[in-house]
């Protein structure tokens, strides 16, 4: 019962940890978009909302003018100009990067009265000049920074060196942004490229003038359709949408995973229930025999559930707290820093923990709560106990094969999809239902499966290891419910792990077919390439060539009059050496010619294109103007599928120099002969920008590869918890099938087994059903996994890859997990006295 209710408090954990963690998260943001905003804030027409990296290196702007114009407006007690640029890098002497690792921002911007709602100055003073600058109190004591040390700020205008003058700590909780401060000229000349600009305006409105109403004021000041307004409110929320997206995300994610643990916990609750049903089959029958009717047994046995899922929830509750603030802990060793005093515990977690944890219980034994209140009177003249089943009911069996049949079909119907839509619908039925399936048809394939398992791993160890084998057979359902639990882990473990594996293959086939370019230089972080970067790229020796690689936002509207908004790649005409396209019609260096473009084949069916037709393409902040299709390029492949070219000297001609985007990837070819030469060029030209990655094929192949590792890594960690609770499952059933077994063991040992032999013979019993739960699970992954490849395939990624070494570990390590969990209950049964076990009833 303990450990049962352990697995029911590792289950709330999970559920109310994650809840309080994110809305711990989304109150330390509220209070910081809070106390930042001003009443009112002014910025230019085109700014986004929270703009991370933009693609032109630099944040809209507005004139100094437009200050003056809204301190005028009635109403405003101060109007202040403010300058704020996220398109910067911030190194330390040693050229280490001061950035996050998070993925929260690196900001740079003046330092202004605003700044003071949210920050106090805590050792030396405000910037000074061009050579002064100051840092917030985390990055300086995450990177050891100290008054005085020198900083260099990259930013698309140049680099800027200063010192540091001052820190300033936050006076709410940053949640890991990376910020410096210059002064306000020193921030215009040099994040913003000249004097007299800012990015924003914070207006203060005076005593007794509400947000709206200041803002219908400066919106009368400057002109309705001027600028862009927002309150204080308005403000928080667009950061707070943008951020509780991520948040989101993030807690659904969590949520699934503690799913799947409830979904592994039911089995071990249903087999604890069943097990004590059936060892209580005496004890109810007498019941049953002075007076107790069959509601009052299922009622006894409901109770107990209850009062079980009660006592696992309460304590889940309190331990996902505990797990919340852990997880902020951990966060702050990676850089975001979460505070314990803005722990958000909303009235809802522990209702929603209590109800999920009880109800599950509940449910879970249901089952055997029924059974119970079917034991009639004349149990109570039979031994305690109930044989076990020897074969799966006819019935289960049959439905589970249909079960299994439907899954199959659903599979198979998903994986000959011609659509990606329509085949993950046939893949997720097919999941669906062939889990349930071999749920259901678990006990007829532990009679076939523990046999075969049996012959191989079992048959060397002798007479124990056949004691073993028919110990597991004896029960098929128990059996096959305690391997359910672990298959389900296993099965999420291999699915995915083929479809990470076969991602990688997929990419690295398709890189090394299409892929001409010897090096690929961008920022792991999305910023766009700085003009001093791409130049000192340019003067490095031994290359054949670079090629600029943008993005541009435009309309295309094709004769069939239809109009999509998206994107352009806009390239050098050295690209089609870098990246070998298939071609559908035309070739691909015609793309890069005077007013043409190339279109994707999936784009050009639907809309009837083809080579020498017209494009009416109006470029975001620029001119509209038609081009004529030169080239269609195939959308077989996963590199740079659909998307449109032009020629950077199109796209030059018709946006203004200003709103031209920065690049936000650089290819490199090497003079022949020249690779490893030009390779080592290239990395010391680009050492003093440590925020990009030079990569050659082989680095970004790598790349590739650690970070489908990665992820696959957290996924694990996430299912850790299932496999937890399927362990817990099994000790269960092998601690409860001891105490049944009792006399048996007696009798065992006093006719010579021995203690040794008798752990040997439970440790052996456990490592089958692990193995038989693994050998299940990761059979039903593979099959899950190539089914996904098969609709990734659609999207390009054609290879299917079996990680067998992945595949071959885990299921040696569910060897050893099943001698993990038999520790305990081995080591109980050896302590049994001889004769008080033959004795036992």
């Amino acid at each position: 019962m303990a450990l049962s209710a352990v697995a029911v408090l590792l289950s709330v954990a999970f559920v109310c940890g994650t809840l309080v963690f994110t809305d711990t998260m989304n109150t330390t943001f509220d209070k910081l978009f809070g106390v930042t905003g001003a009443d009112v804030t002014v910025s230019a027409k085109g700014a986004k909302d929270a703009e991370d990296n933009p693609n032109r290196g630099k944040p809209e702007v507005l004139p100094a003018s437009a200050v003056e114009q809204v301190a005028k407006a009635e109403g405003v007690k101060s109007a202040e100009g403010g300058v704020v640029s996220m398109s910067v890098t911030v190194v330390n002497a040693k050229n280490e990067n001061m950035g996050s690792t998070t993925g929260a921002p690196t900001i740079a911007g003046n330092w202004s009265d605003n700044e003071l709602k949210s920050m106090k100055i805590t050792s030396g003073r405000p910037p000074r000049g061009p050579t002064e600058v100051m840092v917030d109190a985390d990055t300086a004591k995450k990177h050891h920074l100290e008054l005085g040390d020198e900083l260099r700020t990259i930013a698309i205008t140049g680099d800027v060196r200063a010192r540091i003058s001052g820190i300033a700590a936050f006076t709410v909780t940053n949640p890991g942004a990376a910020i410096v401060y210059f002064d306000t000229a020193t921030a215009q000349e040099k994040l913003l490229g000249g004097p007299g600009l800012f990015t924003h305006v914070n207006v203060d409105a005076k005593d007794g003038v509400s947000d709206e109403q200041l803002k219908q004021n400066v919106a009368k000041a400057v002109g309705a359709d001027t600028y862009k307004l927002q309150t204080a409110k308005e403000s928080a929320d667009a950061n707070r949408k943008q951020v509780g997206s991520f948040l989101d995300v993030m807690k659904y994610v969590m949520l699934g995973f503690a799913g799947i643990a409830f979904l592994v916990g039911i089995f071990l609750i249903f087999n604890t229930f069943s097990m004590l049903v059936a060892q209580r089959t005496r004890e109810i029958g007498l019941m049953r025999a002075i007076g107790a009717d069959s509601g009052q047994v299922l009622k006894s046995v409901i109770v107990e559930a209850f009062l079980l899922g009660l006592v696992g929830s309460v304590l889940g509750v309190g331990a996902g707290v505990g797990l919340a603030v852990g997880l902020m802990q951990l966060m702050g060793q990676m850089g975001m820093h979460l505070s314990t005093d803005d722990l958000t515990v909303a009235w809802t977690t522990p209702v929603v923990g209590l109800v999920l944890g009880i109800v599950v219980t509940v449910v879970s034994a249901f089952i055997p709560a029924r059974r119970a209140g079917k034991v009639s009177p004349m149990a109570a003249l039979r031994d305690a106990g109930t044989p076990g089943d020897r074969k799966a009911g006819r019935i289960r069996a049959a439905l589970g094969l249909v079960l299994t049949g439907i899954g199959g079909a659903g599979l198979f119907l998903a994986a000959a999809a011609d659509k990606a839509a329509a085949g993950s619908l046939w893949l997720c039925l097919g999941v669906l239902f062939t889990l349930i399936g071999f749920i259901v048809i678990g006990p007829l394939l532990a009679g076939l499966v523990v046999r075969m398992l049996s012959g191989i791993v079992l048959r060397p160890f002798g007479s124990v290891g056949r004691l073993a084998e028919r110990n597991a057979l004896r029960n098929p359902r128990r059996t096959g419910a305690t391997a359910a639990a672990l298959m389900i882990g296993l099965a999420l473990v291999a699915c995915l792990s083929v479809v990470g594996s076969s991602m990688v293959a997929s990419a690295t086939e398709e890189l090394d077919k299409t892929v001409g370019a010897d090096y690929i230089v961008q920022s792991q972080t999305g910023q766009p390439i700085m003009p001093q970067a791409e130049q000192a790229l340019r003067a490095t020796g031994n290359l054949a060539h670079v090629t600029a690689y943008r993005e541009v936002e435009a309309k295309i509207t094709a004769p069939d009059g239809s109009v999509k908004d998206g994107g352009i790649s806009v390239t050098d005409p050295t690209y089609a050496q870098d990246v070998r396209r298939k071609m559908i019609a035309g070739e691909h260096a015609a793309a890069y010619g005077d007013g043409a473009i190339s279109v994707g084949s999936l784009y050009a069916d639907e809309h009837h294109v083809k080579v020498g037709d017209e494009l009416t393409v109006a470029f975001a902040g620029g001119r509209t103007t038609p081009l004529k299709v030169a080239a269609i390029t195939s959308d077989e492949g996963n590199l740079d599928k659909g998307v449109m070219y032009v020629s950077t000297a199109t796209a030059e001609r018709f946006l203004p120099a200003d709103r031209m985007p920065r690049p936000f990837m650089l290819l490199a070819k090497a003079a022949d002969g020249k690779a490893d030469a030009a390779y080592g060029a290239v990395k010391d030209a680009l050492a003093q920008y440590p925020q990009y990655a030079v990569q050659n094929r082989a680095d970004y192949k790598q790349t590739l590869k650690d970070q489908v590792g990665q992820l696959l890594n957290m996924v694990y960690g996430l299912l850790g918890l299932a496999i937890i609770v399927a362990v817990l499952g099994v000790v269960n059933t092998l601690a409860l099938s001891v105490v049944e077994r009792t006399r048996e063991i007696g009798l065992m040992r006093a006719i010579g087994l021995s203690r040794r032999q008798l752990r040997r013979m439970i440790r052996l019993e456990s490592v089958v059903i692990a193995l038989f739960g693994a050998l299940l699970g990761l059979g039903l992954g593979m099959g899950w996994g190539a089914t996904a490849q098969q609709l990734l395939a659609l999207q390009g990624l054609k290879v299917l890859e079996i990680p067998w070494p992945t595949i071959i570990g885990v299921f040696a390590g569910s060897a050893f997990v099943g001698l993990f969990a038999a520790l305990v209950p081995a080591f109980r049964a050896g302590r049994m006295n001889v004769l008080d076990a033959i004795a036992s009833e």
